[in-house]
C-alpha cells in the first residue's frame, strides 16, 4: 500500500526529536517540526482521508470520474498549502504527494499511464492542471 507522505514527515520529526534529546543533533540544525507543524499534518491527512475514501470502485470508473477525484484532492491540497502561506509543499513534498496519488490510483486498478495518454498528458502530468503547490 502506498505510504502517505505525512507518515514519512512524522517519522522525520520523531527521529529529529530523538537526536535532539540524545544530544546528537545541534538544535540549530533541527528543522522538521518547523517544516511540518501539526496543523499542516492534520490538514493534509484529512485531505488524504477523503481521497482514499473515493478510491474504491475507480478500477471500473470512466475517465471523468477518476479525473474528478484527482481534481478534488489536488484542489484540497492547494487549500492546505495556501492556508500555510503557500509554502507548505516544497519540491520534495510535491513529488511525494504526486507519487502517493499515482500509487494510490494504481493500487485501486486505475491504469494511470493509459489515463494520462488518453488525455494527451505525459506520465507524470496528471495533477498539473490544478496544482498550485
Amino acid at each position: 500500500m502506498a505510504e502517505r507522505p505525512t507518515t514519512s514527515w512524522r517519522h522525520g520529526i520523531a527521529e529529529e526529536a530523538e537526536e535532539l534529546a540524545a544530544g546528537t543533533l545541534d538544535p540549530e540544525c533541527a528543522c522538521m517540526a518547523g517544516l511540518f507543524p501539526d496543523t499542516l499534518l492534520t490538514a493534509t491527512d484529512e485531505v488524504l482521508d477523503t481521497f482514499e475514501g473515493e478510491l474504491s470502485g475507480l478500477d471500473e470508473a470512466c475517465d471523468e470520474k477518476v479525473v474528478a477525484v484527482v481534481e478534488r484532492v489536488v484542489l484540497a491540497l492547494n487549500a492546505v498549502d495556501e492556508a500555510h502561506d503557500g509554502a507548505a509543499f516544497e519540491t520534495d513534498e510535491r513529488e511525494m504527494l504526486c507519487d502517493y496519488i499515482d500509487q494510490s490510483l494504481t493500487e485501486h486498478g486505475v491504469d494511470v499511464v493509459a489515463l494520462t495518454a488518453r488525455h494527451g498528458l505525459g506520465r507524470y502530468q496528471l495533477t498539473d492542471k490544478w496544482r498550485k503547490w
